[in-house]
């Protein structure tokens, strides 16, 4: 099991701590809702240093991206960033991913913790036009500072005008007495905030500042129910090897306006139309429907499956996707959740769930 440069100071602020894609990681500290809420109303930090991060330098380096990304990341330019997926060649997804342009020909990718291994060895194996790549995962930490204060509380941490950081830009700059971090507008809770990207040795002076300045210690419990109710997709739960990125409505970062891995295949199943896809709906009894959970309709037959599920801390009520048939995936239309012995009516609606 790894720890991250934080680990000691996790346990020392009482937090429960789990194994996650094979690190030892915070769970929760004062119990989900609380930290849901602290998020959603004020300002929470995250240690997420267990993501991966490689480095694609040189003058090949677009063109490696280009190939193995299904967005176009042609579009960046020098700090901006880009939400993207890895097609694999059977029409799956290898991971979702970040893209940052950070010189010229030097850009980052931040990618899942538990797909490090798998997905350096699939881009590598795609490299036969000798981009640069470095693996920076082991020497790299990163903070995400959520909620709508995080910029009102953060702005006396650097010189740089937080405000001015528009929503997927970043800048590289001083953050809490450390010079040169990635300070990134950049989160997957829906309430704002920052991602700051720094070396081990640099991360504790930073978390400590960050606590001090008003924001609270968050854990992953709370960051899956903040995650889910923007419908944002975790890799390994809505998307993986055999999902789609058309089925799962990633559609908006697979750009056909180049080639890249499995663009033919992908480009006819967008023009056919998938089979299933993956949907939002909201239980409309009592329940909490989980992950694996069969997705029934009207007559009791298994008709697809809970990828994420969870209680909305904000909204009160069970919710979820799943992947259904084509015919079930319209807004509105009324499903049944099989929990335990019965199947629990839901409605079929449109994300976010959570609208702020």
């Amino acid at each position: 099991m790894k720890n991250t440069a934080l680990t000691a100071t996790h346990e020392a602020l009482g937090a429960k701590m789990v194994p996650f894609a094979g690190y030892n990681m915070p769970v929760q500290y004062d119990g989900v809702n609380v930290e849901h809420e602290a998020v959603r109303t004020g300002v929470g930090v995250f240690d997420v240093s267990h993501m991966g991060e490689f480095l694609i330098e040189g003058p090949h380096a677009l063109d490696l991206i280009q190939k193995v990304c299904s967005n176009d990341a042609s579009k960046l330019t020098i700090g901006k960033a880009q939400y993207s997926c890895l097609p694999n060649d059977d029409g799956g997804i290898v991971d979702d991913l970040i893209v940052y342009r950070v010189k010229d020909e030097t850009y980052l990718l931040v990618v899942n913790a538990s797909n490090i291994e798998k997905d350096w060895n699939w881009i590598s194996s795609k490299n036969d036009i000798g981009a640069e790549m470095r693996d920076l995962s082991e020497s790299y930490s990163l903070l995400a500072i959520q909620g709508p204060k995080a910029v009102e509380a953060m702005q006396s941490l650097s010189s740089h005008d937080l405000s001015e950081i528009k929503f997927y830009n970043f800048v590289v700059g001083d953050f809490a007495g450390i010079e040169h971090v990635i300070i990134s507008a950049t989160g997957y809770t829906g309430s704002g905030g920052f991602e700051i990207y720094c070396k081990n040795d640099e991360v504790k002076q930073i978390w400590d500042k960050v606590v001090d300045a008003g924001a609270k210690p968050i854990g992953l419990a709370a960051r899956d129910t903040l995650r889910l109710e923007m419908g944002y997709c975790l890799y390994g739960n809505d998307i993986d090897d055999t999902t789609s990125p058309i089925e799962a409505g990633l559609g908006w970062i697979t750009k056909f306006s180049k080639d890249f891995t499995n663009s033919e295949a992908l480009e006819d199943e967008k023009r056919r139309g998938p089979e299933r896809k993956l949907v939002a709906f909201e239980l409309d009894d009592r329940g909490i429907p989980r992950q694996g959970y069969d997705i029934v309709d009207s007559s009791g037959k298994t008709i697809g499956n809970v990828t994420s599920g969870t209680m909305s801390p904000s909204l009160g009520k069970g919710i979820g996707l799943g992947y259904v048939p084509i015919i079930f995936s319209k807004v509105d239309s009324k499903i049944n959740i099989q929990i335990r012995k019965n199947a629990v009516p839901a409605t079929v609606v449109k994300l976010p769930f959570y609208k702020g």
